[in-house]
């Protein structure tokens, strides 16, 4: 019931739902993701999961709510389930989708799975972007990209 004017009356239509859609700017994202970095860092899983868990489905196409996701539970010593959430992760960015193979990679070793984990960077490696470097850098090679190279050659 609406009470308008001191009349009581049905209440007013609005073009808005009561399940708005929630909206985070990129500054509020970016300070939220640090506070999980913070909670991943020191082993807090329960809170590093919800907090990118949030960030997971309100960024679905972003790789740092997985990245969080899977640093919370390397660093609760559980590498393997880390490696295993990156693996499902599927991301139609092909650069997003770099920065979680390479991290995927580090994760692996983590995992003490060194086969593996070289075979995910290689593939990374030949990859583009920040996720490629790094891959890169993983394995111990130059991060220039391998068109740089063979331009610099």
């Amino acid at each position: 019931m609406h009470i308008e004017a001191g009349r009581p009356g049905p209440a007013p239509a609005t073009a808005v739902s009561s399940e708005t859609a929630f909206v985070l700017d990129a500054h509020e994202a970016r300070m939220l993701a640090e506070v999980g970095m913070l909670a991943a860092g020191a082993a807090d899983a329960a809170r590093a999961e919800r907090i990118f868990g949030a960030l997971r489905r309100l960024r679905p196409g972003r790789a740092y709510p997985w990245l969080g996701l899977a640093l919370a539970r390397a660093n609760s010593g559980q590498a393997d389930q880390a490696a295993q959430l990156l693996e499902g992760a599927r991301l139609d960015d092909a650069q997003e989708a770099a920065i979680l193979q390479a991290w995927r990679g580090l994760v692996l070793q983590l995992a003490g799975r060194r086969d593996e984990s070289r075979k995910v960077l290689a593939a990374a490696a030949a990859m583009h972007g920040e996720g490629a470097e790094l891959a890169r850098r993983l394995l111990g090679g130059d991060p220039a990209s391998p068109a740089r190279q063979a331009a610099d050659t």
